[in-house]
């Protein structure tokens, strides 16, 4: 089932010294139920484009549909607390909040009681792989991966079913870069998230449903 769907989506930032077309008449769609990974040079466009699925900017021309309603035109901070999640190379975990409170936030700002955020948020924390002699630690008592699926946790409890991943496994082993994969896939796979991935990584792609090329802001699939 289609759940996004792109419309000749430009979009242009000016920086010291001159103006950048980062995304060019970009169209494409994205289903629930699949990994999607978008490859492409430095400076090609992928973390804007995932910055405009994420609602933190909106299209100079063109449309972003959700669910069929334009996002551009909704409440975009209601949008990003129900419908989206974003998981970052450097984790952004709340350094001062436990894994445990870090993934109770987005569920205790959303005004669920605490017992109940508690109870939600161990079960997401489990569902990432995550040990429960882990849930009272900070982030920096934690190892890269273990704060990558605490991220991946926290993102989970949001409730959204899209899960938008910049380069998620950049700072990571090989074995937890693959753990990290074979998480996103079976949240793709076995409970219908659309999961859009930047990388770099050549070995994480080929493990993709489905492979787009950006190159000088515009999109290609992958043949």
């Amino acid at each position: 089932m289609e759940r996004i769907k792109v419309e000749s989506v430009s979009y242009s930032y000016q920086n010291k010294y001159q103006t950048v077309e980062a995304v060019r008449d970009v169209t494409c769609s994205f289903e629930t139920g699949r990994l999607y990974v978008i490859t492409g040079e430095s400076g090609s466009g992928k973390s804007t484009f995932l910055s405009l699925l994420a609602g933190l900017d909106c299209p100079g021309s063109g449309r972003i549909l959700v669910d069929g309603d334009d996002i551009s035109h909704t409440d975009r901070d209601a949008y990003r607390r129900e419908k989206v999640a974003v998981i970052y190379q450097a984790f952004h975990l709340f350094p001062l909040l436990t894994a445990l409170e870090n993934v109770m936030y987005p569920l205790e700002i959303r005004g669920m009681p605490g017992k109940e955020a508690r109870r939600q948020a161990e079960a997401c924390l489990e569902e990432a792989g995550v040990s429960r002699k882990l849930f009272g630690q900070y982030p920096k008592m934690m190892s890269g991966g273990e704060q990558q699926r605490t991220a991946v946790a926290r993102a989970i409890a949001s409730g959204g079913k899209i899960l938008l991943a910049d380069e998620p496994t950049g700072s990571l082993d090989s074995e937890n870069e693959e753990k990290i994969v074979d998480l996103l896939l079976s949240l793709a796979h076995e409970r219908d998230y659309t999961v859009i991935m930047v990388t770099h990584n050549r070995e994480i792609a080929e493990r993709a449903d489905v492979r787009l090329v950006m190159k000088d802001g515009r999109m290609t699939m992958e043949q």
